[in-house]
């Protein structure tokens, strides 16, 4: 019985695809081959939707060539307005796949496995009014607002919430995804696990 062979490609800018280059063979000839389809993710959206009702603010992050050796093409700056509220999803995609395929929203992949998968976030220069601080990619410990949990009771992060602050400001917002498989815990931090995506973007509130 031979097993199944992962290949874990490092993109640029923390992206990555697992492409799953074998099959489960079988000791029995009546025992099934189990067909995989690879797991890619192409492109990345943040949507920042105002708490009350108004204009979305997004911006995109994409893998223009596929496996290729193209550099991740950030869009920016994230434009905020003052003292609004907001709440931060994401579309995550696997453009190999069709999107009727289970396989193509890889946010749903996420969610399913939450017990697996931590977003982090950081921020500088006080961009943000709430949360405070300059985020929990240095420092596990420090505050953001988590409007998700798995079934432990511990956060994912595909859905939080953000004020920006007052006054005009600029600086950078980043964001880790880390797969961290029987490693997460109310202690664990980004240094744990497995980076399935580090991307950094300008961000000014206006």
């Amino acid at each position: 019985m031979s097993d199944a062979l992962f290949e874990k490609v490092k993109l640029a800018d923390g992206f990555f695809a697992v492409v799953l280059l074998g099959s489960i063979a079988s000791c029995s000839n009546e025992d099934p081959v189990k067909q995989d389809v690879p797991e890619f993710i192409s492109s990345v959206k943040l949507i920042f939707a105002p708490i009350g009702g108004g204009s979305e603010i997004t911006a995109t992050a994409t893998d223009p060539d596929g496996l290729g050796s193209a550099d991740i093409k950030v869009s920016g700056p994230i434009h905020l307005l003052k003292n609004v509220s907001y709440t931060l999803s994401f579309e995550i995609l696997n453009n190999l796949a069709e999107p009727t395929d289970p396989e193509y929203n890889i946010g749903n992949e996420i969610e399913k496995e939450g017990d697996e998968h931590q977003f982090f976030f950081a921020w500088t220069n006080n961009v943000f009014s709430n949360p405070t601080g300059n985020g929990n990619i240095d420092n596990g410990s420090n505050l953001v607002n988590y409007n998700d949990e798995d079934v432990n009771g511990l956060p994912i992060g595909l859905s939080t919430s953000w004020t920006a602050m007052d006054v005009t400001s600029n600086g950078t917002f980043s964001l880790l995804l880390k797969h961290q498989p029987v490693l997460k815990s109310n202690t664990s931090t980004s240094s744990d696990g497995e980076t399935d995506i580090d991307l950094t973007f300008d961000i000014t509130v206006e």
